[in-house]
């Protein structure tokens, strides 16, 4: 999968400070991804949940939720938000 962008990517997580090394993990992985739909999406991350258009993942143990749009048909992440699990609850990313 191509991620669009790694660089905003790295720069919520080290915004956050404790959740670097999780989201690069996160990076590498779905980097390598043939994803076709969320049941492959979960073959990796099992607990990603589709919300609306936008597929969620658990960081660090469910501390955080990262957010994005994945677009299977041409193979590409778009990074839109990387939230604490208090902020995502509030659902203001949903708008």
């Amino acid at each position: 999968m191509r991620i669009i962008a790694k660089s905003r990517l790295m720069a919520l997580a080290a915004a956050h400070g404790d959740c670097v090394e999780q989201v690069k993990a996160w990076y590498n992985v779905a980097r390598k991804a043939t994803w076709h739909n969320l049941s492959e999406v979960r073959q990796t991350f099992r607990h990603a949940d589709i919300v609306g258009d936008k597929t969620v993942f658990n960081i660090k143990g469910n501390d955080y939720r990262l957010i994005v749009q994945i677009h299977y048909n041409v193979g590409i992440i778009y990074i839109r938000y990387l939230l604490t699990h208090a902020e995502y609850d509030k659902g203001a990313w949903k708008s």
